[in-house]
């Protein structure tokens, strides 16, 4: 069973190679950066995907708070996702 982490307040120059890159040392299986749909630009915050349950509660200890270009990053266990009503 793999956990999904967020990962919060990236700098907005880190796409989904540079947030793989600074996981890897807990083997992701995938690393997805959050792009606005209409400006193609980040969002700010992405998702990494972790097989093995010990490396993904290790990588939430050791990430979160850890300065990536002068940002300090925010690193949880992601909730699932809610269903919210379109406009």
């Amino acid at each position: 069973m793999s956990k999904k982490l967020f990962v919060g307040n990236l700098p907005y120059s880190v796409n989904d190679q540079g947030l793989g890159e600074a996981f890897a040392s807990y083997n992701p299986a995938s690393a997805t950066v959050i792009n606005d749909k209409f400006t193609g630009r980040s969002r700010g915050f992405g998702f990494v995907e972790i097989e093995d349950d010990a490396a993904a509660d290790k990588a939430v200890e050791e990430m979160n708070g850890k300065e990536v270009d002068g940002r300090a990053l925010v690193v949880n266990e992601a909730r699932p996702r809610e269903d919210r009503p379109r406009n």
